[in-house]
């Protein structure tokens, strides 16, 4: 059996771009909905609350982020 240390994996620089990506979508959310904050307050509560768990839920989750992390990881866009 080979004993030897074997080096550490070099640093992939997807990882640190990934994150600013993710904090500059996350950025950009919450600018979208200060600005919309004007209208959306007038809605009932509840409608409120489906409007920033769906917006949040697809802006950050389903369209970009899923992918974003997988690229992070692999370095492609799409799992094969």
């Amino acid at each position: 059996m080979d004993h030897r240390m074997t080096p550490p994996p070099q640093p992939r620089w997807q990882k640190p771009v990934g994150m600013l990506a993710i904090l500059a979508m996350i950025l950009a959310w919450c600018v979208l909905v200060v600005s919309l904050s004007r209208w959306v307050g007038q809605w009932h509560p509840l409608l409120q609350i489906a409007f920033y768990l769906g917006t949040g839920l697809i802006w950050l989750w389903l369209l970009p982020l899923r992918r974003m992390l997988a690229w992070m990881e692999t370095g492609r866009w799409r799992r094969d």
